[in-house]
């Protein structure tokens, strides 16, 4: 087991170094552009891909750090970049997740390269969970998954929404119900491979923010899958299914949330590093505007601000990397310490951004400085992959053990 540790080891600053670059060089320069164009930035991700960063050898490479930062590091960089940009970047990482949790070696070698392609072809992927009145409230998941034993092909119904790449991707991860009777417990998850028929993009969001991160809705209409599709394969499913009949009120983990308590604290780095970013512009511009025949940082007005920013930054990448190794190394989460870093950094992003306007101004709420667009972008962390509410219902009730509602 790895010792946890406040500093990255030589590998992984040459890492950051590398990502810090890209992101300075190639995702910056394009990001007022494809945040007004609204689309899914593809030059931008297959130059990610020609270098290595859009990869499953380097996402696996980071996944696997034995001290648990890689993923927070590399997260940190590229949403200092840009966050919409980064998200479609790192967005495949999501579905890639759920299979690493929940699939079997086959479906993991089988799936995981079919999502990203490669630099001649670059290919994405969605994890399909949330729906049109099931977002926070998974146990009122709708989309049926029915198998038929005669074909050994399960048959998948509904529709998801939020989806990022949704409609986009090559192969979509969705989450759906496989026994009704047990509510969150009765879930799977299953592989729909490219060109399968019967799914399609339903509406794309037109979005506050991230707005170069593709988001939709995605229909299923009698989908047609292999058996070989559900991941981890029917015979665990069944135990599973077994299991949360047999234990009644007892809390079963299923497929949806061990993808969601795996990515939260990489959620977590991504805020930290759009506070950064934002927290950067705000110190350069504090440093060099003069009002009154002198810098504005030498107001104690703004200095404390900054002090205040940058102080809530260090704390949220020290819950993340503490929740990022404690997963990696098998620790649980007994006080719920992937939630706490995601609420706290997503909480931190929000502040920081806003505060980041103020000390600029006027021109911060120009598109002609990026504090604003970093502002808008700053808002989802506090919403998707469980909003900050739903981080304090799961804090609340671990640490309490009651069913708080």
């Amino acid at each position: 087991m790895a010792e946890f540790t406040m500093e990255l080891n030589d590998e992984q600053k040459e890492v950051r170094d590398w990502l810090h670059g890209f992101a300075a060089d190639v995702i910056r320069p394009a990001a007022a552009e494809w945040d007004e164009r609204e689309e899914t930035p593809w030059p931008v991700i297959q130059e990610a891909a020609k270098v290595g960063i859009y990869s499953l050898d380097f996402y696996a490479q980071q996944y696997f750090d034995p001290t648990g930062l890689g993923i927070p590091m590399a997260m940190e960089e590229l949403f200092w970049g840009d966050a919409g940009i980064a998200l479609s970047i790192v967005g495949t990482g999501l579905a890639a997740v759920g299979v690493l949790a929940n699939g079997t070696e086959e479906q993991i070698g089988t799936w995981i390269p079919q999502m990203y392609g490669d630099a001649n072809d670059v290919k994405v992927a969605a994890f399909c969970s949330s729906e049109p009145d099931a977002g926070s409230d998974v146990a009122s998941m709708r989309t049926r998954a029915v198998y038929d034993e005669a074909k050994d092909e399960w048959v998948i119904n509904g529709t998801k929404t939020w989806a990022t790449n949704g409609g986009i991707a090559g192969v979509h991860v969705v989450v759906a119900v496989v026994d009704p009777e047990l509510g969150s417990k009765g879930h799977a998850s299953f592989i729909v491979p490219p060109g399968t028929p019967g799914l399609s993009q339903g509406q794309k969001f037109k979005k506050h923010g991230i707005r170069a991160s593709h988001t939709a809705e995605v229909v299923l209409e009698n989908v047609r899958v292999p058996g070989s599709c559900l991941l981890g394969g029917k015979e665990k499913l069944d135990e599973r299914l077994a299991r949360a009949k047999a234990s009644g009120g007892e809390r079963v983990r299923n497929a949806a949330m061990a993808t969601f308590e795996a990515s939260r604290p990489a959620v977590g780095a991504m805020a930290v590093g759009t506070a950064r970013a934002a927290y950067e512009v705000a110190l350069d511009y504090a440093r060099t505007r003069e009002q009154f025949g002198r810098p504005i940082i030498d107001n104690q007005g703004v200095a404390f601000q900054l002090a205040d920013m940058r102080t809530q930054i260090d704390a949220a990448r020290l819950l993340v990397w503490r929740a990022s190794w404690m997963a990696v190394n098998g620790r649980p989460f007994t006080a719920a310490e992937g939630s706490m870093s995601k609420l706290f950094a997503s909480e931190t992003a929000k502040r920081v951004t806003a505060q980041a306007i103020q000390i600029l101004g006027g021109n911060g709420y120009t598109r002609e400085y990026p504090v604003e667009r970093m502002h808008r972008d700053s808002a989802i962390y506090t919403i998707f992959e469980g909003t900050s509410e739903i981080q304090r219902l799961v804090i609340a009730r671990t640490l309490s053990g009651m069913p708080i509602r």
